[in-house]
């Protein structure tokens, strides 16, 4: 069977759905059985395709991304991704979107429907090509892969989607992401960052559905109380992300807040590993990785009770309101003032972890897709 799938996003974003993508792929192409073809849009260079098979098949389609989404998903001109892939059995697009086919059985998969719940986080662009080209993917779709139930929720809700139509297929945690105890390697983490005080961590790009601004407002309860613990946020500065750095000014915050910017993948598990306590108190998460993989690292979370969250973390965090500034202050506290707490956290974050896997992701994609292949 020939499986194509989208890798654009794979090779143009280093976190989010690059990272979901590419660890999909690497976790399917471990398993033999099928060919894969991945294609991608012109990027003006060619991309190198890091750690895949020699036997399998890239495809550089003739435009590039924004000129491939005008066509397909602005004008919806119906030119087949066959015309420039030959036949193929099953077209998977990871990132939303599903290219028109020709006889290929098409999945797509959902990550989250956060720029209809939450519109005003993103960039208006964005949302208003989101709210059409999505729904007319899901709609040509033989199948709809949700991240979390709560996706799948959203989609039968907001979308009217058959609840038959989807699949949810959870993410999966990178075997790496385990608890570094290298001395080492954690003091060198902390020069790079210029962070020598126990810290507070929070990943994730800063964007308004991050919610840094109600975190910003815990930690500076943390300190007024004689917390002297510093906060780490990592991730890069997105869409709207100016009242971050205006909240962290008007509480005077100064240097106690560190803004690491984009942190690379395989620096992340020193980095959790590294900090005394996780906070991640998203408005809305169609999964929620980066609190998975703390608890992977061992390092105990405090996260918002909203959306996909409480499924992922299950009893292995403390739930807190995502608006609740004092309530999350409290949390944090509990965690960093109670070792007993954190022990039992730890505990339970690395039961919860192995929970989920890429071997387990893909195995089910498999099954999506032999099920779905036509003849």
């Amino acid at each position: 069977m020939r499986i194509a799938i989208d890798y654009t996003a794979a090779l143009s974003q280093g976190a989010g759905i690059g990272r979901y993508t590419r660890s999909l792929v690497r976790a399917l192409l471990a398993a033999e059985g099928d060919a894969y073809l991945l294609f991608h849009a012109r990027s003006g260079q060619r991309p190198a395709l890091d750690g895949l098979p020699a036997a399998v098949t890239t495809k550089e389609l003739p435009l590039g991304e924004r000129p491939l989404l005008t066509l397909w998903h602005r004008l919806r001109l119906p030119l087949p991704l066959e015309v420039f892939t030959g036949p193929v059995d099953v077209v998977h697009g990871p990132n939303f979107l599903l290219p028109p086919r020709r006889r290929a059985a098409g999945v797509v998969t959902i990550l989250d429907l956060s720029f209809l719940l939450y519109p005003e986080c993103a960039d208006r662009g964005l949302v208003a090509f989101l709210e059409r080209a999505v729904p007319a993917s899901v709609a040509a779709a033989d199948l709809v892969v949700a991240i979390s139930e709560q996706t799948k929720r959203d989609l039968v809700c907001l979308l009217d989607v058959e609840p038959d139509r989807v699949e949810v297929v959870p993410l999966g945690v990178e075997p790496h992401f385990r608890p570094v105890e290298d001395a080492a390697a954690l003091a060198a983490l902390r020069a790079r960052l210029g962070v020598v005080e126990p810290f507070i961590l929070s990943v994730g790009t800063l964007e308004p559905r991050k919610n840094l601004t109600t975190l910003l407002e815990a930690f500076a309860l943390l300190r007024r109380r004689g917390c002297t613990h510093r906060l780490v946020l990592a991730g890069r500065a997105g869409w709207l992300c100016e009242e971050v750095f205006r909240t962290a000014e008007r509480l005077s915050l100064g240097d106690a807040v560190v803004f690491a910017g984009y942190v690379a993948e395989a620096d992340l598990p020193a980095l959790y590993s590294a900090a005394d306590a996780f906070a991640y108190p998203s408005l809305y998460e169609g999964f929620g990785l980066p609190p998975l993989e703390s608890l992977a690292c061992g390092t105990p979370a405090v996260c918002s009770d909203a959306s996909s969250l409480p499924e992922v973390v299950g009893d292995a965090a403390l739930l807190v309101p995502p608006t609740d500034a004092a309530a999350l202050a409290e949390a944090l506290e509990r965690v960093l003032g109670d070792a007993a707490l954190r022990s039992d956290l730890r505990a339970r974050g690395l039961a919860r972890a192995a929970e989920f896997t890429w071997a387990r992701c893909a195995a089910r994609m498999r099954a999506i897709y032999h099920r779905l292949a036509p003849g």
